[in-house]
């Protein structure tokens, strides 16, 4: 998940790279769920909302193209994005319900490879 930024440098002068100070950057952010702008310090850091897709098809694909990755890709922690505040409500029922969804396809899975092993032990 990206992060949208439009960095505008400050106007000062003196803020050069060749004299050695550094060079103060302000940037709009946008919230990473709505889209709208906000700024830096009302933003509410958080890591980003992985959905239960997105989640599987990262999975396929790393089992298909570097299996050896894939402890790297799902266990590597993920850089925080911008928020509004008044969405954390939102942020919160959303990331429950790609829990859920995940908890379903797990159990599905497991009910299929069990179902199979049950049926041929009760022969």
């Amino acid at each position: 998940m990206a992060i949208d930024t439009t960095a505008t440098p400050t106007a000062d002068p003196v803020a050069d790279p060749a004299s050695g100070q550094p060079v103060v950057v302000e940037e709009q952010l946008f919230c990473s769920l709505t889209g709208r702008p906000i700024r830096a310090d009302e933003a509410y850091w958080a890591p980003p909302l992985v959905t239960a897709r997105e989640l599987v098809v990262t999975v396929i694909s790393t089992l298909v193209r570097a299996p050896g990755n894939l402890g790297h890709v799902l266990l590597a922690e993920q850089p925080n994005v911008p928020y509004a505040q008044d969405v954390r409500d939102q942020l919160a029922a959303r990331r429950s319900s790609e829990q859920l969804k995940l908890l379903v396809l797990l159990l599905v899975v497991l009910a299929l490879i069990a179902a199979p092993i049950l049926l041929l032990a009760l022969r």
